[in-house]
């Protein structure tokens, strides 16, 4: 069973390597070939970026990613958002209470700085 393990955690490092060289080739690529025009070097490093990412999703911390995704997704549906008016309202208490306690802190700052110089002189 560690056998096992071991040569999947092999696999999976060198899908990793593999990768990152994909990922290498794509930014080195694109300076090395300046000459190509734009388009066909934006289309390559895309292409190899995707293929990056394909073999990333293999390992499986990318499959675990994948499934974390997909799970979000579906959470996300469910969310309940406010509408414009709840929205609104939300935001005028919130900028009001700020308000109101940056008034208070101003007033005590004012009175602890007064209180100072009256001890001190």
């Amino acid at each position: 069973m560690a056998t096992k393990q071991k040569t999947g955690n092999l696999i999976d490092r060198l899908k990793w390597v593999l990768s990152l060289s994909v990922f290498t080739l794509a930014i080195v690529g694109n300076s090395y070939y300046s000459a190509i025009p734009f388009l066909y070097r934006v289309l390559g490093v895309v292409g190899l970026f995707i293929l990056g990412l394909v073999i990333l999703a293999l390992t499986d911390f990318g499959s675990n990613a994948i499934k974390l995704m997909r799970e979000s997704r579906t959470e996300l549906r469910r969310v309940v958002w406010p509408s414009r008016p709840e929205t609104t309202q939300t935001f005028l208490i919130v900028f009001g209470s700020i308000v109101v306690l940056c008034l208070v802190f101003w007033g005590l700052e004012s009175l602890l700085s007064w209180l100072t110089k009256l001890v001190l002189g």
